[in-house]
Protein backbone atom coordinates (compact mmCIF):
# COMPACT_ATOMS: atom_id res chain seq x y z
CA UNK A 1 0.00 0.00 0.00
CA UNK A 2 3.54 2.59 0.97
CA UNK A 3 4.43 1.49 -2.16
CA UNK A 4 1.34 2.23 -4.35
CA UNK A 5 0.98 5.36 -2.53
CA UNK A 6 3.98 6.89 -3.64
CA UNK A 7 3.36 5.47 -6.86
CA UNK A 8 0.80 7.40 -7.44
CA UNK A 9 2.05 10.53 -6.07
CA UNK A 10 5.11 10.32 -8.07
CA UNK A 11 2.44 9.94 -11.24
CA UNK A 12 0.00 13.17 -10.15
CA UNK A 13 3.82 15.19 -9.51
CA UNK A 14 5.15 13.75 -12.61
CA UNK A 15 1.79 15.38 -14.54
CA UNK A 16 2.14 18.85 -12.68
CA UNK A 17 5.66 18.72 -14.18
CA UNK A 18 4.86 18.05 -17.84
CA UNK A 19 2.15 21.11 -17.97
CA UNK A 20 4.75 23.49 -16.25
CA UNK A 21 5.06 25.51 -19.80
CA UNK A 22 1.39 25.83 -19.99
CA UNK A 23 0.00 29.48 -19.36
CA UNK A 24 -0.03 30.63 -15.95
CA UNK A 25 -3.28 30.28 -13.99
CA UNK A 26 -5.15 33.31 -13.13
CA UNK A 27 -5.84 34.18 -9.67
CA UNK A 28 -9.40 33.19 -10.51
CA UNK A 29 -8.64 30.10 -11.78
CA UNK A 30 -6.56 29.60 -8.20
CA UNK A 31 -9.22 30.68 -5.87
CA UNK A 32 -11.50 28.29 -8.14
CA UNK A 33 -9.07 25.20 -7.86
CA UNK A 34 -8.38 26.02 -3.51
CA UNK A 35 -12.32 26.15 -3.33
CA UNK A 36 -12.60 22.92 -5.18
CA UNK A 37 -10.07 21.43 -2.57
CA UNK A 38 -12.04 23.34 0.31
CA UNK A 39 -15.50 20.84 -0.63
CA UNK A 40 -14.09 17.84 -0.67
CA UNK A 41 -14.51 15.86 2.35
CA UNK A 42 -12.20 15.81 5.84
CA UNK A 43 -11.01 19.21 4.20
CA UNK A 44 -11.05 21.14 8.20
CA UNK A 45 -7.40 21.93 8.60
CA UNK A 46 -7.23 23.39 4.83
CA UNK A 47 -8.39 26.70 5.95
CA UNK A 48 -5.04 27.05 8.13
CA UNK A 49 -2.89 26.12 5.19
CA UNK A 50 -4.38 28.99 2.84
CA UNK A 51 -4.09 31.46 5.29
CA UNK A 52 -0.39 30.30 6.21
CA UNK A 53 0.68 29.87 2.45
CA UNK A 54 -0.23 33.34 2.08
CA UNK A 55 2.07 34.53 5.14
CA UNK A 56 4.61 32.23 3.29
CA UNK A 57 5.18 33.86 0.53
CA UNK A 58 4.50 37.62 1.32
CA UNK A 59 5.38 37.83 4.45
CA UNK A 60 8.51 39.23 3.91
CA UNK A 61 7.35 41.77 1.65
CA UNK A 62 5.31 43.37 5.10
CA UNK A 63 7.82 42.91 7.66
CA UNK A 64 5.82 39.85 8.98
CA UNK A 65 6.64 36.40 9.90
CA UNK A 66 4.33 33.28 10.19
CA UNK A 67 5.40 31.16 13.15
CA UNK A 68 5.44 26.78 13.23
CA UNK A 69 2.23 25.41 12.89
CA UNK A 70 0.78 23.91 16.11
CA UNK A 71 -0.87 20.27 15.46
CA UNK A 72 -4.06 19.91 13.89
CA UNK A 73 -5.78 18.33 16.85
CA UNK A 74 -3.24 20.56 19.17
CA UNK A 75 -6.15 22.17 21.72
CA UNK A 76 -5.20 26.31 22.12
CA UNK A 77 -4.87 25.26 26.17
CA UNK A 78 -2.60 22.82 25.54
CA UNK A 79 0.03 24.58 23.43
CA UNK A 80 -0.63 27.82 24.58
CA UNK A 81 -1.58 29.48 21.26
CA UNK A 82 -3.60 32.26 20.80
CA UNK A 83 -4.64 30.93 17.98
CA UNK A 84 -4.58 28.28 14.65
CA UNK A 85 -2.31 30.75 12.54
CA UNK A 86 0.05 33.60 14.63
CA UNK A 87 2.17 36.11 13.03
CA UNK A 88 4.77 38.26 14.70
CA UNK A 89 6.95 41.00 12.67
CA UNK A 90 10.05 40.56 11.52
CA UNK A 91 12.75 40.72 14.27
CA UNK A 92 10.21 40.55 17.09
CA UNK A 93 9.11 37.20 18.89
CA UNK A 94 5.56 38.34 20.24
CA UNK A 95 2.44 37.36 18.58
CA UNK A 96 0.57 40.38 16.66
CA UNK A 97 -2.03 38.68 14.51
CA UNK A 98 -3.79 35.31 15.22
CA UNK A 99 -6.19 33.96 12.69
CA UNK A 100 -8.68 31.37 13.94
CA UNK A 101 -10.37 28.87 11.69
CA UNK A 102 -14.18 28.16 11.85
CA UNK A 103 -16.19 25.72 9.36
CA UNK A 104 -18.97 26.68 10.67
CA UNK A 105 -20.64 30.10 12.01
CA UNK A 106 -18.86 32.26 14.27
CA UNK A 107 -20.26 33.14 17.71
CA UNK A 108 -20.57 36.00 20.16
CA UNK A 109 -19.72 32.94 22.50
CA UNK A 110 -16.80 32.42 20.08
CA UNK A 111 -15.82 35.91 20.78
CA UNK A 112 -15.73 36.20 23.91
CA UNK A 113 -13.28 33.73 23.95
CA UNK A 114 -10.92 35.48 21.62
CA UNK A 115 -12.03 38.31 23.76
CA UNK A 116 -10.64 36.29 26.61
CA UNK A 117 -7.52 35.80 25.01
CA UNK A 118 -6.14 39.08 24.13
CA UNK A 119 -6.75 40.30 27.54
CA UNK A 120 -4.54 37.34 29.24
CA UNK A 121 -1.79 37.98 26.44
CA UNK A 122 1.58 39.49 27.28
CA UNK A 123 1.66 41.77 24.46
CA UNK A 124 -1.00 43.60 23.16
CA UNK A 125 -2.49 42.04 19.78
CA UNK A 126 -2.97 43.75 17.01
CA UNK A 127 -5.35 42.08 15.25
CA UNK A 128 -7.42 38.89 16.14
CA UNK A 129 -9.01 37.22 12.77
CA UNK A 130 -11.52 34.84 12.52
CA UNK A 131 -11.84 32.73 8.78
CA UNK A 132 -15.31 31.15 8.45
CA UNK A 133 -16.59 28.95 5.39
CA UNK A 134 -20.14 29.92 6.50
CA UNK A 135 -22.42 33.12 6.98
CA UNK A 136 -21.17 35.59 8.89
CA UNK A 137 -24.33 37.25 10.34
CA UNK A 138 -24.93 41.01 10.69
CA UNK A 139 -25.08 41.25 14.58
CA UNK A 140 -21.65 39.08 15.11
CA UNK A 141 -20.06 41.47 13.21
CA UNK A 142 -20.90 44.45 14.65
CA UNK A 143 -20.19 42.82 18.65
CA UNK A 144 -16.61 42.23 16.94
CA UNK A 145 -16.58 45.66 15.86
CA UNK A 146 -17.28 46.98 19.07
CA UNK A 147 -14.25 45.17 20.35
CA UNK A 148 -11.87 47.97 19.23
CA UNK A 149 -12.94 50.27 21.89
CA UNK A 150 -12.93 47.61 24.59
CA UNK A 151 -9.31 46.16 23.72
CA UNK A 152 -7.89 49.90 23.66
CA UNK A 153 -7.10 48.77 20.25
CA UNK A 154 -7.13 45.52 18.88
CA UNK A 155 -9.12 44.59 15.91
CA UNK A 156 -11.44 41.81 16.20
CA UNK A 157 -12.51 40.95 13.12
CA UNK A 158 -14.34 37.81 10.59
CA UNK A 159 -13.43 37.25 7.40
CA UNK A 160 -14.90 34.80 4.70
CA UNK A 161 -12.20 32.40 3.46
CA UNK A 162 -12.62 32.81 -0.23
CA UNK A 163 -13.09 36.16 0.40
CA UNK A 164 -9.90 36.40 2.11
CA UNK A 165 -8.17 34.10 -0.45
CA UNK A 166 -9.42 36.43 -3.25
CA UNK A 167 -8.65 39.34 -2.42
CA UNK A 168 -4.64 38.33 -1.49
CA UNK A 169 -4.42 36.76 -4.79
CA UNK A 170 -5.28 39.57 -6.56
CA UNK A 171 -3.28 42.09 -4.21
CA UNK A 172 -0.23 39.80 -4.66
CA UNK A 173 -1.18 38.94 -8.27
CA UNK A 174 3.00 38.27 -9.43
CA UNK A 175 2.98 36.05 -6.65
CA UNK A 176 0.14 34.23 -7.29
CA UNK A 177 2.31 30.96 -8.70
CA UNK A 178 4.23 30.98 -5.71
CA UNK A 179 0.70 30.88 -3.61
CA UNK A 180 0.04 27.82 -5.35
CA UNK A 181 3.05 26.48 -4.87
CA UNK A 182 3.69 27.01 -1.15
CA UNK A 183 -0.27 26.02 -0.38
CA UNK A 184 0.56 22.48 -2.76
CA UNK A 185 3.88 22.10 -0.55
CA UNK A 186 1.99 22.90 2.76
CA UNK A 187 -1.21 20.25 1.87
CA UNK A 188 1.67 17.70 1.31
CA UNK A 189 3.79 18.33 4.03
CA UNK A 190 0.88 17.46 6.51
CA UNK A 191 0.80 14.36 8.25
CA UNK A 192 -2.01 12.49 6.31
CA UNK A 193 -3.96 12.61 10.49
CA UNK A 194 -4.73 16.33 9.13
CA UNK A 195 -4.64 16.15 5.23
CA UNK A 196 -5.43 12.46 4.30
CA UNK A 197 -3.92 10.97 0.88
CA UNK A 198 -6.62 10.96 -0.82
CA UNK A 199 -7.33 14.93 0.18
CA UNK A 200 -3.32 15.18 -0.72
CA UNK A 201 -4.15 13.51 -4.29
CA UNK A 202 -7.10 14.99 -4.78
CA UNK A 203 -5.43 18.56 -4.67
CA UNK A 204 -2.90 17.02 -7.68
CA UNK A 205 -5.63 15.81 -9.33
CA UNK A 206 -7.75 19.09 -9.50
CA UNK A 207 -4.52 21.32 -10.23
CA UNK A 208 -3.34 19.34 -12.80
CA UNK A 209 -6.82 19.53 -14.79
CA UNK A 210 -6.69 23.28 -13.65
CA UNK A 211 -3.68 23.74 -15.87
CA UNK A 212 -4.15 21.64 -18.56
CA UNK A 213 -7.36 23.25 -19.28
CA UNK A 214 -5.38 26.63 -19.47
Amino acid sequence: MREEKTSRMATLLAGLRQASDAMPLSSEAIVALIEQHLACKNSSRLPVLIVAAAYQVAGVKIGERLLSLKGHNAADEQTGALGDVEICLEGDDHVVTAYEMKLKRVTIDDLDRALQKIAAANERIHNYIFITSDVIEDTVKSYATEAYDRTGGTELVILDCIGFLRHFLHFFRRFRLAYLDAYQELVLAEPDSAVSQPLKEAFLALRQAAEADV
